[in-house]
């Protein structure tokens, strides 16, 4: 019996794109042995991400290492797939002539098939629809064990002006909710504890499937799934942030109280550029709202500077809106421009430095806000989610509900007892280290 060949699949970009990955995967491991790394693998995947220029850098260079790594002897074949092959394919091909192999997003659920064609010595280029994309199927999970995505979407409607997503990704297209709980009961026997649920705009779901907004619906569902003790939503745009959803978050006590919220600006006519809704009263009334119906709730949001013709009196708009709002969590990115977006073809294109300059603005009066919340933890108790053992600091890690993992803070664990990731445990917070709060756990009980 012949040795199966070695596979590494090297996944960059958002969660949704992991999800994509772990799909693969699931498909590849009858032919084909996973591996952890590129060099000395028969065969690299890089899954890529191409939404913004930052993206496309790391994606580029990861397909450039990997050709190093052929040159050298070290890999034998190349395959790119995932968003950048999707939307720049001719330039790929161009561009990078050491790949062997360049497929859409619709060939994803052919993986298999695919990396047999290489190893035959076939070069393959096939970019068949984007809505063949499998939605769902088999996973090998690429997160720590207690913790999942449940990609409830795919694709976008919104449109917004900035943003390629639409056109790399296609219009949105929903779930059936019983596949969705039948996935989420499947995740829970595999010891999943906390399940992020993640589309580009979840609160839109189900108006494509179900001719009306079923979120809350889902979420009901999903609650009563045994095993899955907390369920986090991302990403929660404002317009469809109804008062059925936000008594849900409230209601289920399996929801955890985080909102991630991106509004992107909060003057009314950069938000009307960009095909969003609302102005700066708008969007502090509803935070108002959402901080006095959800206890304790966490708001996490974006926002994009920069954005074409924005005046210092636009963007003093949004400084003073950050100000008086007190984001929980915050992410301000300065505006790139998408090629056939737009935005991109507007007029008032602003100087790089500017939009830098705009962002940096932002992130320090964010990083001011933040410790002052950070600090007014101090002396509380958590429930947190232990994440593992950090074996370089020698301390274990976890998350409160305001946290998401792999974007925002941890909490430092103080403790003489051996924990298991995915325990929950109580916390006592006892100060801050940078950007993480640090506690000690208490004995079961208290």
């Amino acid at each position: 019996m012949s040795k199966k060949k070695t596979v590494a699949l090297i996944s960059l970009g958002c969660p949704k794109n992991q999800v994509d990955a772990e799909l693969m995967l699931a498909k590849l491991q009858n032919d084909f042995t996973p591996v952890g790394s590129a060099d000395g693998a028969d065969l690299a995947i890089v899954n890529t991400c191409g939404f913004i220029d930052d993206a496309k850098r790391e994606a580029i260079e990861a397909i450039l290492t990997c050709g190093e790594l052929k040159k050298a002897g070290r890999l034998g074949k190349l395959l790119v797939t995932g968003c950048l092959a999707e939307r720049y394919r001719n330039e790929v091909l161009e561009e990078l002539p050491e790949i062997d192999g360049i497929i859409g997003l619709g060939r994803n659920g052919d993986i298999a098939d695919v990396c047999r064609s290489l190893f035959a010595g076939r070069h393959v280029c096939d970019f068949p629809s984007k809505y063949d994309l499998p939605l769902s199927g088999d996973r090998v999970l690429s997160t720590p064990p207690h913790f999942a995505y449940l990609k409830i979407a795919e694709g976008c409607s919104n449109n917004c002006t900035y943003c390629a997503i639409p056109s790399i990704r296609g219009k949105m297209r929903s779930r059936p909710i019983e596949d969705l709980t039948a996935e989420a009961e499947a995740l829970a026997a595999q010891g999943v504890k906390e399940l992020v649920v993640i589309a580009q705009d979840v609160t839109k779901y189900g108006v494509d499937l179900y001719h009306k907004l079923m979120l809350p619906a889902l979420l009901d569902a999903l609650c009563k799934v045994d095993g899955i003790e907390w369920i986090r939503l991302l990403y929660c745009y404002p317009d469809c942030l109804t008062d059925e959803l936000i008594d849900t978050i409230a209601r289920q006590e399996k929801i955890c109280n985080y909102i991630d919220l991106p509004l992107q600006h909060a003057d009314a006519d950069i938000l009307k550029r960009m095909h969003r809704t609302g102005d700066e009263q708008s969007l502090l009334a509803l935070i108002r709202k959402l901080r006095a119906r959800i206890p304790g709730v966490v708001i996490r949001t974006t926002f994009i500077t920069g954005f074409p013709g924005e005046t210092e009196a636009q963007f003093e708009t949004l400084s003073r809106f950050v100000n008086e709002a007190r984001f929980d969590r915050l992410g301000c990115f300065a505006y790139s421009p998408e090629e056939g977006t737009p935005a991109a073809a507007m007029d008032g294109q602003l100087p790089d430095e500017i939009k830098r300059r705009r962002s940096d603005v932002i992130m320090q009066q964010q990083y001011e806000i933040f410790q002052q919340k950070q600090q007014s933890r101090v002396g509380n108790v958590f429930r947190v989610l232990v994440d593992g053992f950090d074996e370089d600091d020698l301390l274990y890690l976890g998350r409160t509900y305001m946290d998401c993992a792999e974007i925002d803070s941890q909490v430092i664990l103080s403790t003489e007892e051996e924990l298991l990731p995915g325990q929950f445990v109580n916390v006592k917070i006892t100060g801050v280290c940078d950007y993480d709060l640090v506690g000690d756990v208490l004995p079961n009980g208290e």
